[in-house]
């Protein structure tokens, strides 16, 4: 005899629930109230015989069996709304959700975007930038983000291939000349950025620079903060190569010294690795990874 299936409501706030670890949170993403919820969720439990989730006094947490049926449930339910989107939804392409970090995105993606834009007229697309967070976001379809691309519950894919690189104004302020080499960093600002793990103590050290102040200067939380400050004259930013290149090219900032030291961190594309990959998020994944091998070579 074929087991009885549970109603799909009552899955739903299973999911929600178990997501959220807060039924009045889960209630109020589903549009219930929560005691409607909290009745769904006892009706599922008694239909499979155990109980989901440990109602302690302050906090709720998944029993074995709750985080055991989870995956399945999560996945079944992303399927029969794939299944029903290709089917029955609407000819556009839901809106694809990209959190981006900040500089990779305005001196890197945006002038590529028109190309994909051309490529791919049907799929909407909505970006929100990251400053300094442990790692990808799961809200999002995709996050591009600093690191070394080992992030768990996620899928990762290299964009750049980065050197630490020192720029400047061609014109540093208050009659400055151009440092000729870097063993004269003592007499320069130096511009920090805060949240890489290779700064400008790292890149003296690899270059044997002993003797110069690695902390003195001005910090910023963004690398696009401390490259425009540079490109006014305000002292020297150690960035890197993909996102210099742009500023490079239009004069705006030079590399004064020929050292560089190979970055351990790179841009990297970030997937969902327990979520299903729709074909939206699918064609914009392919034309960013075809973007990042041709400025490679």
């Amino acid at each position: 005899m074929k087991k009885r299936l549970p109603p799909l409501n009552w899955l739903r706030s299973f999911e929600a629930a178990a997501r959220l670890l807060n039924f009045t949170q889960a209630a109020a993403e589903l549009h219930m109230t929560q005691a409607a919820l909290s009745q769904q969720i006892k009706g599922l439990e008694s239909q499979l015989g155990c109980a989901l989730f440990k109602r302690l006094p302050r906090s709720l947490e998944l029993t074995d069996s709750g985080q055991s049926y989870i995956p399945g449930v999560r996945k079944s339910l992303e399927n029969l709304a794939l299944i029903t989107d290709e089917i029955f939804g609407k000819e556009r392409s839901r809106t694809l959700t990209v959190k981006v970090n900040l500089i990779f995105f305005n001196t890197w993606l945006a002038p590529k975007l028109a190309d994909f834009r051309l490529k791919h007229p049907d799929i909407d697309l909505r970006f929100t930038s990251n400053l300094w967070n442990a790692g990808p976001d799961i809200e999002a379809d995709i996050e591009i983000t600093y690191g070394k691309g080992k992030w768990k519950d996620f899928n990762s894919d290299r964009l750049t291939w980065d050197q630490l690189i020192p720029v400047c104004s061609p014109e540093l302020l208050n009659g400055q000349a151009i440092p000729i080499s870097a063993s004269g960093l003592n007499d320069y600002t130096l511009l920090h950025v805060v949240g890489y793990e290779e700064g400008w103590g790292h890149w003296l050290k690899h270059h044997g620079h002993h003797n110069i102040d690695p902390s003195q200067g001005i910090h910023f939380d963004t690398l696009m903060t401390a490259m425009e400050m540079a490109a006014l004259g305000h002292g020297i930013a150690l960035s890197r190569t993909s996102v210099a290149s742009q500023m490079l090219n239009s004069g705006r900032l030079i590399a004064p010294f020929t050292q560089t030291t190979v970055a351990s961190e790179s841009f990297f594309l970030a997937t969902p690795s327990n979520k299903t990959v729709q074909a939206h998020v699918q064609k914009f994944n392919t034309w960013l990874l075809e973007q990042a091998e041709r400025e490679r070579i």
